[in-house]
């Protein structure tokens, strides 16, 4: 076994004892949960009565009777989303591998699940980061009924996953699993997609063109094929223990789907206290798989809205993480996946070559992933260099590919793309920020270039309209944060930067809000903080400011006299007003009220002991170091 790296080691001890007091009173809670099973045994009659009375058959008589273990499924079924569609037909699998192996499962709710990719550049896009509070709360509706002994959590896409896993760490007594479905099959490849966008911004090819084009790419049941944040929430469950090991990949409504949707109702089953193996969710993750989960991320250059989920999830089980230990793990994980965004490929091509199996064993061989961890497969995280495979019939698990397939694609730890993982956290007079810079081609990462200001990715697309953006440039695009309008994902911006960077002009973003999962070759510092509604220094940025963007030296910064920077006023927020109502914006007021910043996940949940920890470096520090 290779001895763990010693800058893995530094950042995991750091974030151990960060979370000290946070992580004591998480277990202990969880803890105070455990032998009380079955957990409706503490339940009345007539409380026990309304739990199954809506049940049929020889399930009603198990529940009635308190013996078998229950299951409670939370699903994110709906008709929407390409990817959430094949779980319709999940819990009549589930029931029936539940019956297989002596226990029971109840479809215990649903979550909502929404589409970035339907809502972006709309009005829903600024409820889309706090659905997964929302869905958080369902999650714990779901199971706040104690009735179960395990669970099995049905969600693939954004803030889905994120959503399901912070509520069920509010039960992590259960032992838990998350069951994915698998991406779409290749349709038209991402790069080719991309071209027609770009043409569509310039007006070179109409919209029925783009039509076919997007219809082309997003074209079934799936996720969609790009490595955004659906599917670097599918690479994290698995890294972090919480799929069944190779599952996330495997394309929906095949016999091997199927087969391994069984499987994770059996195996949570044997997870239970009765079975032996009491291996309840609240101890799978813990400080060792949150950074595993980071790691992981950064190999293979995954979507930088986990830079807000990673640590929201990880608050919710006790672990304090913040963008330094992203940072600084960046500099030593290498880069050992291209996938779109970040290359050609998609994530059919990637599990082709070798996918999460020989990834993990590669970063294992590094030293770079920590092996001694519990997982839902068993203890060590060498389970998860395996991969499903149906041999006359029967699931089993065998060692992954020895080498990569295509190294095009994917990488071992001996010859990777690059060095490092590509994400750099920005700091200087205009805040904390994050930038992913793995798809940013190296010419571009160092842009100073005059401001010029926007409040909204509206007058971007106008200005870009009007011929007034043909010159280098940096673009400011502020009150984009929680407080100010739920954070929204800023992606038309993407073709139309990278139109204006084709043509030879140096440009850049700098923003306070989120890019896609998907963003890619313009390079763009986002998640700025503090945001500008909360006296965040991108509202002193004036049009015609210079602005020093260097993602290699991680500095954003501003070229700007000292006096004149400190006596500057803030903008004030001229288009808050319509940001309010419409869409359901109004039901969200208390969140976006109550939003933490960005580098704490954006969330509105508070600490779980204490008053909520301040980030370690507050502004007037960052602007000293600046100065």
């Amino acid at each position: 076994m290779v001895s763990p790296h010693s800058h893995l080691m530094k950042v995991t001890r750091r974030v151990i004892e960060r979370s000290k007091p946070t992580r004591a009173a998480y277990l202990a809670r969880i803890d105070a949960a455990q032998g009380k099973f079955p957990a409706r045994g503490a339940l009345s009659c007539a409380n026990l009565a309304h739990g199954f009375a809506g049940l049929e058959g020889n399930d009603k008589l198990t529940i009635k009777a308190i013996r078998a273990p229950n299951i409670g499924i939370v699903s994110s079924y709906n008709e929407m989303l390409s990817a959430h569609a094949p779980y319709k037909d999940y819990p009549d699998l589930i029931k029936q591998a539940a019956r297989e192996n002596g226990g029971v499962a109840q479809f215990a709710g649903g979550v909502p699940a929404m589409c970035d990719g339907v809502t972006q550049g709309n009005a829903g896009m600024e409820l889309s980061l706090f659905s997964r509070e929302v869905i958080a709360m369902s999650t714990a509706i779901a199971l706040t009924h104690n009735m179960f002994d395990a669970a099995l959590c049905l969600g693939i896409c954004d803030k889905i996953v994120p959503g399901l896993l912070i509520g069920a760490l509010q039960f992590g007594h259960l032992p838990t699993i998350f069951v994915p479905a698998g991406p779409m099959a290749s349709g038209l490849s991402n790069d080719d997609k991309a071209k027609i966008r770009q043409q569509f911004a310039t007006g070179k090819v109409g919209r029925d063109a783009l039509l076919e084009a997007e219809a082309a790419a997003y074209h079934g049941h799936g996720t969609c094929t790009f490595y955004g944040t659906a599917n670097s929430n599918q690479m994290l469950m698995e890294v972090m223990g919480l799929h069944l090991p190779g599952s996330a990949f495997v394309h929906p409504h095949t016999p091997l789907r199927d087969a391994l949707t069984a499987a994770a109702a059996r195996r949570v089953l044997d997870l239970t206290v009765e079975r032996g193996h009491y291996t309840p969710i609240g101890h799978v993750v813990d400080e060792k798989a949150i950074v595993n989960g980071i790691v992981a991320l950064l190999a293979t250059g995954g979507s930088t809205n986990h830079t807000l989920h990673l640590v929201a999830i990880a608050r919710a089980a006790g672990v304090m993480i913040d963008w330094d230990d992203f940072d600084e793990l960046s500099q030593t994980v290498p880069l050992l996946a291209k996938i779109y965004p970040n290359g050609k490929a998609d994530v059919n091509h990637f599990h082709a070559a070798g996918g999460v199996a020989f990834l993990v064993r590669n970063l294992l061989e590094g030293g770079l992933l920590h092996e001694d961890v519990t997982t839902v497969a068993g203890r060590g995280l060498s389970h998860y260099t395996q991969e499903p495979k149906l041999l006359d019939g029967q699931l089993t698990w065998v060692d992954g590919a020895p080498k990569s397939e295509d190294t095009t694609v994917l990488r071992g730890i001996e010859d990777p793309f690059q060095a490092d993982g590509g994400l750099r956290l920005m700091q200087g007079k205009l805040g904390r920020g994050v930038i992913k810079i793995s798809a940013v081609a190296a010419a571009h990462r160092k842009v100073t270039a005059p401001a010029i200001v926007f409040d909204s990715q509206e007058a971007v697309q106008e200005a870009f309209d009007n011929g007034e953006l043909k010159r280098d440039f940096v673009a400011i695009v502020r009150f984009q944060g929680a407080r100010a309008n739920g954070m929204p994902e800023l992606h038309r911006l993407t073709p139309l930067l990278g139109v204006l960077q084709d043509q030879g002009f140096h440009v850049a973003l700098v923003t306070d809000g989120r890019m896609s999962g998907a963003s890619g070759k313009v390079p763009a510092v986002i998640h700025v903080s503090p945001e500008a509604l909360l006296q965040g220094p991108l509202g002193k940025v004036r049009t015609g400011d210079t602005i020093v963007i260097d993602a290699e030296a991680g500095v954003l910064d501003i070229d700007i006299d000292a006096t004149e920077w400190a006596a500057r006023p803030e903008a004030e927020p001229v288009h808050q007003a319509g940001n309010e109502v419409g869409f359901g914006r109004e039901l969200y007021g208390v969140f976006r009220a109550a939003a933490a910043p960005a580098e704490l996940g954006a969330s509105v949940f508070g600490p779980l002991v204490g008053e909520r920890p301040e980030i370690h470096h507050t502004l007037e520090e960052l602007q000293k170091q600046g100065a």
